[in-house]
C-alpha cells in the first residue's frame, strides 16, 4: 500500500536532536519525557547503564499513561540514553560551563567511545525490544582557548560528554570509526532495522501494493 498511514510514536525523551531526527524521517510522535532519577541506577557498565536508563524511561511513560485512564494511548513508546566513555570513565551531560570544560580538555587529542541505547515498546502485546551501540570517536588537540570560545556557543549544554557532533564540535573531530548517529542519540539504521523488525510500517510508506 501506498502512502500508508503512520501510527504515533510516543518520544520518551526530551532531546531535541532526537526530534530532529523523527521529523526527518517523518515519523508522527508525542513528546512526553521520562522524568526518572538517573542517580539510581547502579550500573558502571556503559552499555548496561545506557540500556537500563532506555528502557526505564519507557517504563515510567507507560505507567504513567496506564494510571490515566482517560487516554488512549498510541501503540508505540521509544526510549533512548547516550553516554561519552574515556579510559572506562562515563561522562554524562554537565551541569556546570566548568564541569563541561573538564570534560572537553579530557576529550582533547585522544579516543574515546560514544555509547547509545535504543529501545521500543509495543504497548499492546507489552513487548520491548532494544540494543545497544557503540562508536569510536578522535578528538584533535584543542587549547584552553578554543575550549573557551566553543564553550560560549552553549552546545555543550544538554548533551553528553559536553559536544555536539552536527554542531561547531565537528572542527575538533578527527575520526569517526562507527554510526555517527550513535554520538548523537540516535544511530539511524538501527532504529529503521529496530522499526522494521517489530512491524511499524515505516519502510512500507515506499512501497506499491
Amino acid at each position: 500500500m501506498k502512502n500508508q498511514k503512520l501510527e504515533p510514536i510516543i518520544l520518551a525523551s526530551g532531546s531535541p536532536r532526537r526530534q530532529e531526527y523523527f521529523k526527518m524521517l517523518g515519523l508522527p510522535f508525542i513528546v512526553k519525557p521520562a522524568m526518572i532519577d538517573e542517580s539510581l541506577c547502579t550500573q558502571t557498565d556503559p552499555e548496561k547503564l545506557t540500556l537500563e536508563l532506555a528502557e526505564k524511561k519507557i517504563e515510567k511513560v507507560a505507567n504513567d499513561m496506564a494510571n490515566d485512564m482517560s487516554e488512549h494511548p498510541p501503540k508505540w513508546i521509544f526510549g533512548a540514553d547516550t553516554v561519552i566513555v574515556v579510559d572506562n570513565k562515563i561522562l554524562g551531560k554537565p551541569e556546570t560551563r566548568e564541569e563541561a570544560a573538564l570534560m572537553l580538555k579530557e576529550l582533547s587529542g585522544r579516543e574515546h567511545r560514544a555509547v547509545t541505547s535504543i529501545a521500543l515498546y509495543n504497548v499492546n502485546v507489552k513487548k520491548m525490544d532494544s540494543l545497544t551501540v557503540s562508536c569510536k570517536v578522535n578528538f584533535t588537540s584543542i587549547s584552553d582557548e578554543e575550549i573557551e570560545w566553543y564553550l560560549d556557543t552553549n552546545e555543550w549544554q544538554g548533551v553528553a560528554g559536553a559536544y555536539r557532533i552536527q554542531g561547531l564540535a565537528s572542527c575538533f573531530i578527527d575520526k569517526i570509526s562507527g554510526s555517527p548517529g550513535t554520538v548523537t542519540g540516535l544511530p539511524l539504521h538501527e532504529f529503521y532495522v529496530m522499526l522494521r523488525n517489530n512491524g511499524y510500517p515505516y519502510g512500507a510508506r515506499f512501497c506499491t501494493a
